[in-house]
């Protein structure tokens, strides 16, 4: 792999060696990140307060505290941007790796290498222009920016990659090439590409009423600071299209949410998954890239992967479409770094389920055990008490007319509840043990038998009249449990016990 020195070092920074050369008397030198990262991160600043800034130059009426505001908001950026290059150091050594920080207030992170989790390169519009990246090693389960894990922001693109397969290789190293230089970089095997009419998915994710919302929130809100009235013309808006008839208001109303909900969500889509393709490298990770305006390439070990999770939610369920989500020990599901496949056909989910676990046949597809009746009453009872008590309250408190309206509430609980029942189910193969549950969101987990630690048997009083039992799989790999609801009772500790042999059965042996 090619060795050019990536950052900007306090002196001549010697190449990091590979995986078997590093031993315990190495210590590689404090030096700095990239110097670029001085005129890089104040960029990405600025580009984000650009309306802002905008807002008072253009709009700010020639107004002297204005334009003196911008400036000084600039420099700011500029003086804060210099002192974090100035003051920040990071090195690599064989147990782990440092990073060093701030002035006034000194902090010091340090992330044992054998924890290391995941390498996201990721790069706004700021760094790729000017061709650099920011490192992030995940390392636990909350896998949320400022609460674990470290960043290097920022470095080349070229380091970035050399630190992933440097920090990510767990594959066996056959040294240098014949003619004695570094071996080159081997390309990965593409498993999966992005798909322009995977496009048809992105208004079944409701991603656009979240983005519309949040869009809205930032105008106006700037739009107050700078004293614009920019709500006139929707309340003007408003108060024509409550003027016409009911019906033809709720059309109208329900016309522009739909239309812009679906504008906003092809538009986060295309941002976020652009470019997608998900890859096995030779350095035993599979790897994930995406973005438009800002680049994402996430690595998870392969010796790591515990299973896979088939996310539907209920709108892209209804149009047969999916997304997979990795089960990988120490990374949680909660950010973004454990995603597989963006929305994407139900099918294509599947495929990437078998190609990123090596079987033939995805788990996730395997056929599923149902559960009994008393499962189904459960549901349902569960869904359609809430709605019951709701009109029970508005027949007493609330006019008429309120509880005739949320009367539909109830058989449309009703359904919810049997969409939940028909959602369960359970299957053990060879090496996984596939559970499903869920209706908002249904969710499909294949999880490796092997990677089962523990068992949980929970059993509420209602569940013990009904013969019922929940058993909960426990696991060091992506949520921790993962539970087969309201199951009988002889057939979910049975599941228990085939999944992981002798490891409830000591339990189960009664005096």
């Amino acid at each position: 792999m090619p060795q050019a020195p990536a950052v900007q070092p306090d002196h001549p920074l010697p190449a990091y060696p590979t995986a078997p050369e590093l031993n315990d008397e190495l210590v590689v030198d404090w030096h700095r990140l990239d110097a670029r990262m001085v005129v890089v991160r104040p960029l990405n600043e600025i580009l984000g307060l650009v309306p802002v800034l905008i807002g008072l130059l253009v709009l700010g009426n020639g107004d002297g505290w204005r334009v003196g505001i911008s400036i000084a908001v600039v420099v700011l950026i500029i003086a804060l941007g210099v002192l974090n290059w100035i003051t920040t150091r990071y090195r690599i050594t064989p147990e782990q790796v440092e990073l060093r920080t701030g002035l006034f207030v000194r902090k010091r992170l340090a992330v044992p290498r054998d924890r290391i989790r995941s390498v996201d390169l990721t790069a706004k519009l700021g760094h790729r222009l000017f061709g650099l990246s920011a490192v992030r090693l995940g390392t636990g389960s909350r896998d949320q920016p400022g609460e674990d894990g470290l960043t290097l922001d920022a470095v080349t693109s070229a380091e970035g990659e050399r630190l992933r397969v440097l920090l990510l290789d767990h594959a066996p190293r056959t040294g240098r090439s014949p003619d004695g230089g570094p071996r080159p970089v081997e390309p990965g095997t593409t498993l999966a590409e992005l798909d322009t009419r995977w496009l048809r998915y992105a208004p079944l994710t409701l991603s656009g009423l979240v983005g519309i919302g949040a869009l809205f929130g930032v105008v106006v809100n700037f739009a107050r600071e700078l004293d614009i009235e920019v709500l006139d013309p929707a309340v003007d808006a408003a108060h024509w299209v409550v003027g016409q008839p009911l019906a033809q208001t709720i059309a109208v109303s329900v016309l522009v949410v739909a239309v812009l909900s679906t504008l906003g969500a092809l538009l986060l889509y295309v941002l976020q998954f652009w470019g997608y393709r998900l890859t096995r490298e030779p350095d035993g990770t599979v790897r994930v890239r995406r973005g438009l305006l800002t680049t994402r390439s996430v690595s998870l070990a392969e010796q790591r992967l515990r299973g896979v999770e088939v996310q539907e939610a209920l709108l892209l369920r209804a149009g047969r479409g999916a997304k997979a989500v990795a089960v990988t020990t120490g990374l949680g599901r909660k950010g973004e770094s454990s995603l597989l496949l963006p929305p994407a056909p139900r099918a294509e989910a599947h495929r990437v389920t078998s190609e990123v676990l090596r079987v033939e046949v995805p788990p996730t597809t395997a056929p599923l055990r149902g559960h009994p009746a008393a499962a189904l009453r459960r549901r349902v009872v569960r869904a359609v008490g809430p709605a019951l008590v709701l009109v029970a309250a508005l027949v007493v408190w609330a006019p008429s007319w309120a509880w005739q309206a949320a009367l539909p509430l109830v058989p449309l609980a009703a359904l919810v509840g049997w969409d939940r029942y028909r959602s369960l189910g359970h299957a053990l193969t060879d090496r996984y043990l596939v559970v499903r549950s869920g209706s908002l969101l249904r969710e499909t987990v294949a999880l490796q038998r092997t990677g089962i630690i523990g068992w949980r048997v929970r059993r509420t009083f209602f569940q013990r009249r009904a013969g019922l039992v929940t058993v909960v799989a426990t696991t060091a790999a992506g949520d921790g449990h993962y539970a087969v609801v309201d199951v009988g009772e002889a057939d979910g500790l049975a599941v228990a016990d085939e999944a992981v042999p002798d490891l409830l059965r000591p339990f189960l042996l009664r005096p």
